[in-house]
C-alpha cells in the first residue's frame, strides 16, 4: 500500500516497559483512571492493548446505505497473558451500546480511541475469553480511512491505523487473528469481503453474506465491499480461485484489466514461489482514496486507475503487480511494527520495478541509480528506511513517504549488487518460507540473509537500513547523490 500513480506474534522486546507500567493498571491494587493503553509502537504508540492477544473475530455488519451507522456485533475471542481486572480496545467513530465477556455484562468507558473494559470478574492470566461489542460503525468521512464510501456502497482502506473506526479490536500488524464477516445488505447489493464465501442467505428485503479467512490477517488488511458489484470468477494458476469484483455496469471494460490476473499470478510465482493464500481477487471501487491496497486476498483498486488514457497498459500492470506482490510481503509475511514497513513496500516496489522493466522497457537499474541521487534527500524528508519519520500531526497516512517505495527498494538492490543474483533470489524464497502467515521484524531480515549468504551482512544492511545518508553503491562507483532540494 498505499501506492498511487503519478497462534501469535508478540512483541516481547518492544512492549516489555510499556506492559511493565500497564501492569499497575492491569493487576490488583487500586486502579488508576482509564486512560489510552497501547503495545509501544514507536510510531502509534496506542495502537494494540497490553494483557492479551486476540485469536479471532467475528464481525457481523447490518447496512442502511452508505450515509448512516451500520449497526454491528462484534466478537473476539483472546487469551490472557496476564491477570487483567480490566482491558483496552481500540475502537472509535462509532457508539459502543453494550459489552459482554464471557457471556457477562461489562462495564465500559470510552477514552479518546480507546474503549476501557472491565469484566464482571477478573480474567486470569493464560486463560481464554470472549468478548462481544455490541455497536454501531459509521462510515463518517473516510479521510483518515477506514469505511471509504463509493458510488454505491463502502468498502475500508484500514491503513496505517483506521481499523479500529470500523469495528473493535487490538488494531496493530504484529496482532494478526482470523476473520468472519457475516454482512447484511439490501438483497439488491453484491457483499464481499476477504477469504472464502461461506455462502448468503436471502429473507425477505436483506441477503446475509459469510466470509471466512483461512490465514490469519492483520487489521488494517480487512476488507468488506458492499455495492451494485459484478463479481467475476475465473481459475488462476494450480486450480487457485479468483474472483474479481468491479461496479456491475463497467464489467465488460475492466475485463481487460482483470483478466491479466492469472499472468500477473504466474509471473511472480515464477520468481519467488507459490501464492500464499485461499484465493485472490481485484476489487475496482468508484471511490477517490489517492491510494491501492492490497486488503488480503482482495486488493482495493480506485475505479479512475485504469480508465487513463494517459497510462500506458505496462504501468497500469505494474501497478496490479505492485499490490499482488503484497500479498506475498506485507500480508502473508507482515511487518510487526510499522517502522518495519519497508520490508513490505521496498519488495513490493521491487516486483513493480522488474515487471516494468520486462513489460515496459524501463530498466530496473535506471530508476535505482535515480533513486539513488535522490536517496540522501529522500531520507532527510522521511527518515531512513528502517527508522521512519512519525506520521504528520492528522496525517497518519503520511509515513507513506517516498523512502518507504523507491528509498526502500534501493537497499534491496544494494544487497543483491553486494550478494550476487542467485544468492538474493534464494533469500527472498526462503524469507517468505521461513515467515508465512506471522510478523517480522527488520532484525529478522538481517539475520536470515546472514544464515543464507553465509556472510555476517549485519553492519552492510544496518548501514543502509538506518544511516541517514546513503551508502556507497556496491558495484556502481560512479553513483553519487545530490544533496540540494528537488
Amino acid at each position: 500500500m498505499p501506492h498511487s500513480p503519478g497462534p501469535r506474534f508478540p512483541l516481547r522486546r518492544l512492549c516489555a516497559a510499556v506492559t511493565a507500567t500497564a501492569a499497575l493498571l492491569l493487576l490488583g491494587g487500586a486502579a488508576p483512571p482509564p486512560r489510552p493503553l497501547g503495545i509501544g509502537d514507536r510510531l502509534f504508540p496506542y495502537l494494540g492493548n497490553p494483557g492479551y492477544h486476540v485469536h479471532s473475530y467475528d464481525i457481523a455488519l447490518d447496512y442502511h446505505g452508505n450515509d448512516r451507522p451500520l449497526d454491528a456485533v462484534t466478537t473476539i475471542r483472546a487469551r490472557a497473558t496476564q491477570r487483567l481486572r480490566r482491558f483496552n480496545l481500540d475502537f472509535a467513530r462509532g457508539t459502543v451500546r453494550s459489552i459482554e465477556v464471557d457471556g457477562k455484562p461489562a462495564q465500559f468507558i470510552p477514552v479518546e480511541e480507546d474503549v476501557v473494559v472491565t469484566p464482571a470478574e477478573v480474567l486470569h492470566s493464560g486463560g481464554w475469553f470472549t468478548i462481544t461489542v455490541h455497536h454501531t460503525s459509521d462510515p463518517g468521512s473516510g479521510r483518515d480511512g477506514g469505511w471509504i464510501r463509493t458510488a454505491d456502497g463502502l468498502v475500508m482502506a484500514n491503513q496505517a491505523d483506521a481499523a479500529h473506526r470500523v469495528f473493535p479490536g487490538s488494531d496493530h500488524p504484529s496482532e494478526k487473528a482470523w476473520f468472519t464477516f457475516r454482512v447484511t445488505a439490501p438483497k439488491d447489493l453484491t457483499v464481499v469481503a476477504n477469504g472464502l464465501a461461506l455462502g448468503h442467505r436471502t429473507e425477505g428485503e436483506a441477503t446475509t453474506w459469510t466470509y471466512r479467512t483461512r490465514h490469519p490477517m492483520a487489521t488494517e488488511l480487512a476488507q468488506v465491499s458492499i455495492g451494485h458489484s459484478a463479481v467475476a470468477e475465473r481459475t488462476g494458476p494450480h486450480g487457485l480461485p479468483l474472483r474479481d469484483v468491479v461496479p456491475a455496469a463497467d464489467r465488460a471494460q475492466l475485463e481487460k484489466w482483470t483478466s491479466r490476473t492469472p499472468e500477473h499470478l504466474s509471473w511472480l510465482e515464477h520468481r519467488i514461489g507459490g501464492y500464499p493464500f485461499e484465493n485472490y481477487g481485484v476489487l475496482i471501487a468508484q471511490a477517490s482514496t489517492g491510494y491501492e491496497l492490497e486488503t488480503q486476498t482482495l486488493s482495493l483498486f480506485e475505479r479512475d486507475l485504469f480508465s487513463r488514457a494517459t497510462l500506458p497498459d505496462w504501468y497500469v500492470e505494474s501497478v496490479m503487480v505492485h499490490e499482488l506482490a503484497h500479498q506475498w510481503f506485507g500480508d502473508s509475511v507482515t511487518p510487526r511494527t510499522w517502522s518495519d514497513l519497508w520490508l513490505s513496500e521496498a519488495h513490493a516496489t521491487w516486483y513493480e520495478s522488474l515487471y516494468a522493466e520486462e513489460k515496459g522497457g524501463r530498466k530496473l537499474a535506471d530508476r535505482m541509480r535515480v533513486a539513488y541521487q535522490y536517496s540522501d534527500l529522500m531520507r532527510v524528508d522521511g527518515g531512513p528506511p528502517a527508522a521512519i519519520k512519525a506520521p504528520v500531526p492528522g496525517k497518519k497516512i503520511s509515513i507513506f513517504r517516498p523512502v518507504v517505495y523507491d528509498g526502500s527498494a534501493l537497499v534491496l538492490y544494494a544487497l543483491r549488487q553486494k550478494i550476487g543474483a542467485p544468492a538474493f533470489e534464494r533469500l527472498e524464497r526462503a524469507w517468505l518460507a521461513a515467515h508465512r502467515d506471522t510478523s517480522v521484524t527488520t532484525a529478522d531480515f538481517i539475520t536470515l540473509a546472514s544464515r543464507v549468504t553465509g556472510h555476517n551482512l549485519g553492519s552492510f544492511l544496518r548501514a543502509w537500513l538506518y544511516s541517514p545518508t546513503t551508502p556507497p553503491m556496491p558495484g556502481h562507483p560512479d553513483w553519487k547523490v545530490t544533496r540540494k532540494p528537488a
